[in-house]
């Protein structure tokens, strides 16, 4: 009897392994980003579109800049078309995991963000400043005391300035770039937190608001992101960009819409 039931427990374990191996081998291998774009031709790039110079509209409405020539490049480098998919600071990280983006641009790297996405090599020079007019006296973060401060909700920005203004800062969050700049030369907010190059641009079209930069926040080069674990995607666009940075491609566009080279050893 003992023999009659240690053959049967063997011949249910070998039955129920044998099923694992069937089951296993009908499921369809997971989907890789990579395949997906070359097999549709192709790539989906998410960009803010109200972030000048690397993305805004031109005079003939039509999208450009320093992110949309990258992309175009990136594209190019992966034999594919690339279209570009307008996003915010809120919608961006589900846009990407939800696959309706392959990839973002201009996406700062911080530890959170890097538990549910994969950042590429850094593709331009980022740092992050408080602005307002030459008057207004502020130093550092003890500054910001009762200040009202313009941000782009959900962005490093809102996150860095977030962790050192003092309780009775008044953090105003707007849902895109143009919320921030208006209500800075509007006088609704008396500071602002932008980056170096959105920062240069209200610099030179509004001189006689006399901005000025008034402490850094944080050094972060800008980095693209892909879905997590879309390692085989990820090492494709570092390799592009590599040879970009190496035929001086990347520098090229630095200068056109960052004013500036990139830096030795960018």
């Amino acid at each position: 009897m003992i023999f009659s039931l240690s053959r049967r427990a063997s011949l249910g374990c070998g039955l129920a392994l044998a099923a694992s191996f069937l089951v296993g081998a009908m499921e369809p291998a997971r989907a890789d980003a990579l395949d997906d774009i070359t097999k549709a031709g192709v790539i989906k790039v998410g960009i803010f579109e109200d972030f000048p110079p690397f993305a805004s509209l031109n005079a003939s409405m039509k999208i450009e800049g320093y992110d949309t020539e990258v992309a175009d490049k990136l594209a190019a480098a992966l034999g594919v078309k690339v279209e570009l998919v307008g996003i915010t600071g809120q919608n961006r990280i589900p846009f990407l995991t939800e696959g309706k983006v392959d990839l973002l641009l201009s996406i700062g790297y911080s530890d959170e963000r890097a538990q549910v996405v994969d950042y590429t090599d850094a593709y331009a020079p980022y740092y992050i400043a408080v602005m307002g007019p030459k008057d207004v006296d502020v130093k550092d973060a003890a500054g910001l005391s009762g200040k009202t401060i313009a941000v782009n909700r959900g962005t490093l920005e809102d996150t860095e300035v977030t962790k050192v203004a003092p309780a009775d800062a008044d953090i105003q969050r707007y849902s895109d770039y143009s919320g921030v700049i208006s209500a800075f030369l509007s006088g609704q907010a008396q500071l602002m937190v932008v980056g170096n190059d959105v920062g240069a641009t209200i610099l030179a079209q509004n001189p006689a608001i006399e901005p000025v930069e008034k402490f850094l926040l944080l050094t972060s080069p800008s980095q693209m992101a892909v879905k997590k674990g879309e390692t085989r995607l990820n090492a494709a666009l570092n390799t592009a960009l590599v040879a970009m940075k190496a035929d001086g491609e990347l520098n090229d566009l630095a200068v056109k819409w960052l004013k500036q080279p990139l830096v030795e050893g960018f």
